[in-house]
């Protein structure tokens, strides 16, 4: 493998994670956006000393990493011309939890991956929650936002915002017994990260002027390719199109800065269909979903 494995416990592998995620990008089926990587290694703050990355490279170039976060779940990409390094990922994985049931998500469309699993004791967890991919094209149509009288649709205005789109994401992704992670100083890493853009973070505000709803478009110019992550709206405010009115908003500022598609992540399951349903409604279709392999107890 040219350079081998290397392990880091700082933000520096995080570019190198980017890197081969966006040497690999294709609108046809790729589980990871480099802008996701951002938004999953920044958003919660305290957990970077439970995780293990590693990286493999050859030649000077990023070829595959790994990222394995407790108790035994591992997320991965790997350059299919390098698909023989799967075997030692898999290994190095069973030496970080060894003893844990061990899961393991990659896309249906990762055939090597899927056959580097089997080949390894992985069987398909075949119930249970999973995300399905969905996409459009940003050329043509795309409809002008509108929120309801009172509301107030409008991009961040900067760092200096950084509280209250934390405190919204909270508003938004808290659950009784599981409140969000995400606050203040964790959003600030966020937005200081390559390639966060203050003008595809888009929020809804209420009459009183608290944000309520929100969407975070992360764009790949190489690849002309913007994904959103997350996208929210707080109790008391759903069910009135603010969430769609941000994800329009963010979507027309991503087509006007070169994107030309775009693509989100959605619970697939019938258990929270809602979210599913409202960007289908914005156009975007199901192309490509998530599978999780699982071996151990």
């Amino acid at each position: 493998m040219g350079q081998g494995r290397y392990e880091r416990h700082d933000f520096a592998d995080l570019r190198a994670m980017q890197e081969l995620t966006g040497r690999l990008w294709s609108p046809d089926g790729c589980r990871w956006h480099l802008g996701e990587l951002v938004w999953h290694r920044l958003q919660h703050p305290g957990r970077e000393p439970q995780w293990r990355i590693s990286v493999w490279k050859h030649a000077g170039e990023t070829v595959a990493w790994a990222w394995a976060q407790p108790p035994g779940r591992l997320d991965l990409h790997v350059d299919p011309a390098h698909a023989r390094v799967m075997d030692e990922i898999l290994r190095w994985f069973e030496t970080v939890a060894p003893r844990s049931a061990r899961v393991v998500t990659v896309l249906d469309t990762e055939s090597p991956l899927v056959e580097a699993l089997l080949g390894h004791g992985f069987r398909l967890q075949r119930n249970g929650p999973f995300f399905v991919h969905l996409r459009r094209s940003l050329a043509g149509d795309l409809p002008e936002p509108a929120v309801p009288d009172g509301y107030t649709l409008r991009p961040v205005r900067g760092e200096e915002e950084a509280g209250a789109r934390a405190a919204v994401h909270r508003a938004a992704f808290s659950r009784p017994g599981e409140p969000s992670e995400v606050v203040t100083e964790s959003y600030l890493r966020v937005m200081r990260a390559w390639p966060y853009r203050a003008d595809l973070d888009w929020l809804v505000e209420a009459p009183d002027g608290t944000p309520v709803s929100f969407c975070l478009v992360w764009l790949d110019e190489r690849n002309r390719a913007a994904v959103l992550e997350p996208v929210g709206t707080a109790p008391g405010h759903r069910r009135r199109g603010l969430a769609s009115a941000a994800v329009l908003g963010a979507l027309r500022a991503a087509r006007a800065l070169g994107a030309d598609h775009a693509r989100v992540a959605a619970r697939g399951d019938d258990a929270y269909p809602s979210a599913r349903a409202t960007y289908q409604s914005l156009g975007f279709r199901p192309f490509t979903r998530n599978l999780s392999f699982v071996r151990g107890h």
